[in-house]
């Protein structure tokens, strides 16, 4: 760009500024004095502008006792007095003080301003130039760089590097460049460093991070003044991790310290921030490593980044340490980060470690905000813990914290959820009362609660009720309110509320909506009830597909209706909509569990005719039902189809065999198969396990069984209930009273709770045996409601203790709650 071409930018500039008058008030500081020093009165306004005491009106005065006595200010004394209100931090606006020295500059400049009160120079102007980029004028700052060249002042470094911020500031990027690039000599200068970080800054501010690090390379290659220093790859990096290029920030991170390059803390701060935004907190964590490893030691910014990010990532435990590293360097995190680390540890359900943040917020003067208390209510609403959340609740109200509508909402919903719906309307009044509005939210929380509860009367009445006070209901109630109808049997008013939706033009629930809600009722059984619900999606028009149907069929299998199972599945064929393996599987499940083998059979062959593939869990299904059925053959038939076909055998499809195989006596089988699948390294589970110490002990195998039993723990697995079980009855089996009381005591003391049907077997065992002591001290254990004698036990009691029964003198061994048996006997 020719000196010409730079002269024209700046003189177009030059046209639109506009003088700014203000009228001189008769004030103290415009009575002067005979003796008036320019100098003087400029650095008595100096000081006033760094104290934050000088008002625009007094620096308009001062330029208008300027202009009336018409004596030069001196260079130094105007420039001080400029740049002190390029910084000054007495204006709410930042830009207000850079504004008001271009106004100032600009008086004392016009062509009618009269006597000519200041020469201003080189360094003036470079102040004014700079005051324009921070007042958000650049294009005014291009115009005063044309000004210099008309007056013909010979331009600096800082001139040039002035000019190139303008020039970014204005977003004229590749001029900038060009500039930079090929026009400074033309300036009388060469670029610096400064000059490339200011391009490289408006560059990654344009999304160009790559054109950037082109340039930096650029810079690298020069050396010398143009070497890019921290600034230079800080600016960059920041600018990939912006256009989420966590690679290349990585990457040119650790070029930079391969160049010799010492990141400071900022660097190292802006690196942690920008990977805890990404969620790479390993990452993070790294670079914190590095960071502490070189010297740099982490301050606050950095210590709150790496909670944020913990804590945001659902990470408390990290956070909780990071959080402690950070204080046992007596830095003290800010509320910013307090609120993020207590947001992490309320979703954890560790409220009460939230509580302690906040008291120590208190403890050490910080005072926390209506965030805070939001989100330690929300934490002890979702965990149920009321008291708590009331009386921080009245906390946050002695403390001068007005609640909102939010913390409202917070305490209505935790009292909604725990179903305490008097105490949640008890706030909904005083929320009103407070003089705070309820909102959709509100409403909505209420509404919400009350259809769940069945309270339809009730939740229609909230609704009529936000209507009147001019809140209208969105997608959620209604969608709400559809739900509980639907739930609780009103058909009707769910049909009207969907046609209000329609001719509100709300979009209506969708299938997706109605399968969950078809879903949850055939899950409790209520099969009718769901399609009831199936025809209501027919009559508002709404195409039932896949999850539908698969859903209903699943409920008439549950409850035992096969032929009504069968039937949705022609609905669905009629339809058009394929059933799927999901939908075959139930369906042949459903068969073998009510017993019908054949017809479950014939429907396997019919999905394999439709080309439907069946799946492990098909074949399960399959072996399971023959084996229960003692079709022990066919099953075997159907396994070797299955690892032919290719179809993965899992655990759970072994567990069936081992399990079907011992059912129908086929135990030495079972104990082969089961050491196969150890050779195999085949991880087993306890439900395995307990099939195998069963078998071993039907074919006489006790000091296997024994083995396998002792061996548990070191196959990683943990006895159940069931494993004690099976060993306790065959202990009693083989007359071994004292081991099996011994494997009992091991059952209790491991944390196995005795299950009704083994305690009564027990019993009954000992009883029979003349063992009335033991049995009695199991009797004992007998609760009357986990645990109860069932009619087998009583009635073998009756027939033992009876006038001519074998044991009639030992009743009174028994414990004294089953001596009522003396007067049933008489």
């Amino acid at each position: 760009m020719s000196r010409i071409r730079l002269r024209h930018c700046a003189s177009t500039q030059m046209s639109r500024l506009r003088p700014l008058r203000h009228s001189s008030s008769s004030t103290s500081t415009s009575r002067c004095l005979r003796s008036w020093s320019p100098a003087a009165s400029f650095a008595a306004a100096t000081e006033r502008v760094r104290a934050g005491t000088l008002s625009p009106e007094d620096a308009h005065n001062l330029f208008d006792e300027l202009l009336r006595q018409a004596t030069p200010v001196p260079e130094r004394s105007l420039n001080d007095f400029l740049i002190a209100l390029a910084r000054a931090p007495s204006y709410d606006d930042r830009r207000s003080g850079p504004a008001l020295a271009v106004a100032l500059f600009n008086r004392v400049c016009r062509e009618d301003a009269g006597p000519q009160v200041m020469s201003p120079t080189v360094c003036t102007y470079n102040i004014i130039m700079d005051c324009c980029c921070r007042a958000h004028r650049p294009d005014l700052g291009l115009a005063l760089f044309g000004r210099v060249l008309k007056i013909g002042l010979k331009t600096n470094q800082i001139t040039a590097n002035t000019f190139l911020k303008c020039f970014c500031d204005a977003k004229r990027t590749n001029e900038a460049v060009d500039v930079l690039l090929h026009r400074m000599s033309e300036l009388g200068c060469v670029p610096d460093v400064i000059s490339y970080n200011i391009v490289l800054k408006r560059l990654c501010e344009d999304s160009r991070s790559q054109q950037a690090l082109d340039l930096l390379q650029t810079m690298a290659k020069q050396g010398g003044v143009c070497s890019p220093n921290v600034v230079s790859y800080s600016t960059v990096i920041h600018g990939f991790f912006r256009e989420g290029e966590i690679g290349k920030a990585c990457n040119l991170f650790h070029e930079m310290v391969q160049q010799g390059v010492k990141p400071t803390v900022v660097t190292y701060s802006s690196v942690i921030d920008a990977l805890c935004k990404a969620r790479a907190m390993d990452k993070a964590e790294l670079i914190l490593r590095q960071m502490a490893g070189n010297g740099v030691q982490p301050n606050k910014v950095t210590y709150n980044c790496m909670i944020h990010g913990y804590s945001t990532s659902g990470r408390w435990k990290e956070s909780t340490n990071m959080f402690r590293e950070m204080t046992k360097r007596g830095l003290i995190p800010d509320i910013v980060t307090c609120n993020s680390f207590m947001t992490s540890l309320c979703k954890h359900g560790r409220s009460k470690e939230a509580a302690e943040i906040l008291s120590a917020m208190t403890a050490k003067g910080q005072k926390p905000d209506i965030f805070s208390y939001s989100i330690l209510l929300h934490g002890y609403g979702n965990e149920g813990f009321l008291l708590d959340m009331i009386n921080l609740f009245s906390s946050m109200k002695n403390n001068g914290i007005v609640p909102n509508c939010h913390v409202f909402n917070i305490l209505i919903g935790a009292y909604a959820k725990c179903g305490v719906m008097d105490e949640a309307m008890l706030i909904f009044a005083e929320m009103r009362e407070q003089g705070v509005t309820p909102n959709v939210v509100t409403y909505l929380t209420v509404i919400a609660a009350l259809c769940r509860m069945g309270r339809l009367a009730d939740a229609m009445d909230k609704f009529s009720e936000m209507i009147a006070v001019g809140i209208q209901p969105d997608n959620a109630v209604y969608r709400s309110l559809i739900q509980g109808c639907c739930i609780h049997g009103d058909l009707v008013k769910a049909k009207e509320l969907v046609s209000q939706m329609m001719n509100k033009g709300i979009p209506r629930p969708n299938i997706v909506f109605f399968n969950s809600v078809i879903n949850s009722l055939c899950k409790e059984g209520r099969v009718m009830d769901a399609q009831d619900i199936f025809e209501l999606v027919i009559h508002i028009g709404e195409r039932p597909h896949i999850i539908t149907f698969s859903s209903l069929i699943d409920g008439y299998v549950l409850v035992g209706k096969m032929d009504k199972a069968l039937g949705v599945l022609d609905a669905m064929f009629s339809a058009g909509v394929e059933p799927d393996v999901v939908t075959y599987n139930t369906l042949v499940n459903g068969y073998f569990k009510n017993g019908r083998v054949d017809d479950a059979l014939a429907l396997f062959a019919e999905m394999l005719h439709k080309r439907v593939k069946p799946t492990t869990v098909t074949y399960n299904s399959i072996l399971d039902g023959l084996f229960r059925a003692g079709r022990t053959d066919a099953a075997k038939k159907r396994l070797s189809e299955m690892i032919e076909s290719g179809i993965t055998v899992s655990l759970s499809t072994y567990s069936i065999i081992l399990g079907g195989l011992c059912r129908n006596d086929y135990n030495e089988e079972a104990i082969l198969l089961f050491k196969k699948l150890g050779a195999m390294n085949m991880k087993v589970n306890i439900t395995i396990v307990n099939t195998m110490i069963n078998a071993l002990y039907k074919v006489r195998r006790r000091e296997e069984a024994n083995d396998l039993f002792s061996a548990i723990p070191a196959i990683g697995l943990v006895p159940n209930g069931s494993t004690y079980g099976v060993m306790i009855q065959h202990l009693l089996k083989e007359g071994a009273v004292e081991e099996a009381d011994i494997m009992f005591a091991s059952m209790e003391k491991s944390g196995c709770a005795p299950s009704s049907r083994l305690l009564n077997y027990v019993i009954r065992i000992l009883l029979e045996k003349g063992e009335i002591v033991k049995a009695g001290n199991y009797m004992s254990k007998v609760d009357g409601k986990s645990i109860s004698l069932e009619a087998s036990t009583t009635s073998l009691m009756l027939s033992l203790f009876s006038k001519n029964g074998k044991y009639q003198e030992e009743m009174k061994l028994l414990p004294v709650k089953y001596q009522f048996l003396t007067d049933l006997i008489e």
